[in-house]
């Protein structure tokens, strides 16, 4: 496997953890009542579903880290009821997540990885694990977007994937990040 791809994967970990914080930022001009409302999507609220989101990624980034967490991730289905604890939660996550994608190597993103089922466990590659979380998010991320879409407050562009004509547009986010071009294109 070349050593490009692992480092596709640690962009993919980094545009997440971007896409979380510009939806995240933008839903943090909402009132807790409108947080909360009832609208139309797979789960009923903007908290429903952004909690869903950071709920699922501790789940398979627990086992993606070699843990054991399993079911009991989603044993409480709104762990952060309010938008500021849902955004640290979530950026302390998306945080693990780059962490993990920056310690693959070929030989890595090749492995398995096992995750407790309660009933079983199920292996899976690491590469088509990290797919599946990715395209999970993106999923919810955009049932969540729609959702914003019905409220008072602008959804942000989420469909960017850091073109390298367009790093002035994001200097700013990724200053309150913590990080340069470098940290996500490094070898």
């Amino acid at each position: 496997m070349p050593a490009g791809l692992v480092q596709t994967y640690r962009a993919f970990a980094h545009n997440n953890a971007w896409a979380n914080h510009r939806l995240l930022t933008a839903c943090a001009a909402l009132s807790q009542a409108d947080f909360e409302a009832e609208r139309t999507g797979f789960f009923p609220s903007l908290q429903r579903t952004l909690n869903h989101i950071h709920v699922i990624d501790l789940f398979y980034v627990d086992a993606l880290e070699g843990g054991w967490l399993g079911p009991a991730a989603w044993k409480n289905e709104v762990p952060h009821p309010s938008l500021a604890a849902l955004k640290a939660a979530q950026a302390a996550i998306d945080k693990r997540l780059i962490a993990v994608c920056d310690g693959l190597t070929p030989e890595i993103l090749n492995g398995i990885v096992r995750i407790n089922r309660d009933t079983r466990v199920q292996t899976e590659r690491r590469d088509r694990l990290l797919m599946h979380l990715f395209q999970h998010q993106i999923h919810h991320r955009g049932q969540a977007h729609a959702m914003l879409s019905e409220t008072s407050v602008a959804p942000p562009q989420l469909d960017e994937f850091f073109a390298e004509g367009e790093a002035p547009l994001r200097a700013t986010e990724f200053d309150q990040l913590g990080w340069t071009e470098e940290t996500v294109w490094k070898a």
